[in-house]
């Protein structure tokens, strides 16, 4: 792992926080292109993007805050800088980022699915690349295994986000960031050939939903479980993409929006 990319002094730069704006760069970039040959405005699908991300950043830490038992017990906690540092719960921050997108294309008239469409590549991409910032801070770790390609964090910053130090662990960020970018790279295949609205949406939503819920079995978190059931939190919501992607892909009739 490598926590800090550059320091200098008490100064430096986290290795999560230049993977992530690395990540939401080359997503615009890889969405930018899509717009171009879909034949919409690449201004206004970009700028869409922006406002997607800060949503996402808001949802991921408001789910975080509210799945996490201790900033119940300790409120203030919320307004830490290690709350402000840290990532966040990918899945609050799509529906946010979802929920973003649909008011900004309602009030720019653009057509959802076909909007959608674009966006589904390049966000596999960036959190490919967001979950390898992940592993560079050791966030999201896995459970204690036996397989030849466990990994051991040694790093003492890794204390800062509670991984076991001298533990073989499933490299879990690493299984979901190869994942996102097979999904990436078929995704943008299909997205650039002639499919019905919605179709690549449909695709992200199946496909992540299904590695996310396979993933899970592998994390250690405990705290992702407040009802007690069964599954986690995150493989309910699992369940839901899927279905909608499914549903998207097979069910869902050909409309204009």
């Amino acid at each position: 792992m490598l926590p800090k990319l550059i320091q200098f002094g008490t100064f430096y730069l986290p290795t999560y926080g230049v993977l992530v704006a690395t990540a939401f760069l080359v997503a615009l970039w890889m969405t930018s292109r899509l717009a171009k040959d879909a034949g919409m405005n690449p201004d206004m699908v970009v700028n869409l993007g922006v406002y997607c991300a800060l949503a996402g950043i808001a949802g991921a830490k408001i789910l975080m805050i509210a799945m996490d038992p201790s900033y119940r017990s300790n409120p203030a906690e919320i307004f830490s800088l290690s709350t402000l540092q840290s990532a966040g719960i990918f899945y609050g921050g799509l529906v946010a980022a979802i929920a973003m997108a649909y008011i900004y294309m309602r009030r720019h008239r653009l057509p959802f699915f076909r909007t959608a469409d674009l966006f589904a590549p390049g966000l596999a991409l960036g959190h490919g690349i967001g979950r390898l910032g992940c592993f560079a801070a050791g966030c999201c770790w896995g459970k204690p295994t036996r397989l030849p390609w466990a990994v051991v964090f040694t790093n003492p910053d890794a204390r800062a986000v509670g991984v076991p130090l001298g533990i073989p662990l499933h490299p879990t960020q690493l299984y979901e960031s190869f994942s996102e970018f097979i999904i990436c790279a078929v995704l943008f295949l299909f997205a650039r050939r002639s499919h019905r609205p919605g179709a690549i949406l449909g695709g992200y939503l199946a496909l992540y939903g299904t590695v996310r819920f396979l993933v899970e079995f592998l994390r250690e978190h405990d705290e992702s479980n407040p009802l007690g059931l069964a599954l986690s939190l995150e493989q309910w919501i699992s369940l839901g993409l899927v279905a909608a992607g499914v549903y998207l892909i097979f069910v869902r009739k050909e409309r204009t929006a």
